[in-house]
């Protein structure tokens, strides 16, 4: 089973997932940025954005179906996945390798998510780096919040403005307890 948190850059993703994973000890947590940033290594991304190769979706898949086949455990994904056809392609794969998708989108306010982003630094030893990666979330924010109609129907949409707890509980509601495929 696969638990895809999904939403804006500072929409809280990877604080929910930090609390599902204190409820949930026997969950795996796999970022799937990490496979951009080893992509990013090797090859060149013309648009600067990883998730427009075609070999990172490829990757992100295999890596989690992979995860869920060897280990039979939940595993939890917080990721930014905002673009309709990258989201169909990414979740129809993972169902049709037979894995159980549970997908949540966090939604926050344009406002909340600029303070949030502006609020974060990610590289602090290298400032003009830390401004550069605000900027690159900022800039998304609208396309983000856009996508909400064009989720797939199963979604579930969570106020992303909630504590962390109150978001792990409506997750856990929604999921089995004991591990599925």
């Amino acid at each position: 089973m696969i638990v895809w948190v999904n939403g804006a850059f500072g929409s809280g993703k990877t604080t929910l997932v930090e609390e599902l994973r204190l409820r949930r000890p026997d969950a795996l947590v796999f970022d799937p940025e990490l496979v951009g940033f080893v992509l990013r290594r090797i090859v060149e991304v013309p648009t600067g954005d990883f998730q427009d190769l075609r070999q990172w979706r490829r990757q992100v898949v295999s890596m989690a179906v992979g995860l869920v086949e060897e280990y039979g455990r939940p595993v939890l994904v917080p990721m930014t996945l905002v673009n309709p056809a990258y989201l169909d392609e990414i979740h129809g794969a993972l169902k049709d390798a037979g894995v159980e998708v549970h997908h949540f989108f966090l939604q926050v306010p344009e406002d909340v998510l600029v303070g949030r982003i502006d609020g974060r630094s990610l590289t602090p030893d290298d400032p003009a780096k830390d401004a550069e990666v605000r900027a690159w979330c900022r800039a998304r924010i609208a396309s983000c919040l856009a996508v909400v109609d064009a989720l797939p129907r199963d979604t579930v949409l969570l106020d992303g403005r909630s504590a962390p707890s109150e978001l792990a509980d409506a997750v856990l509601a929604r999921i089995p307890r004991a591990q599925g495929s």
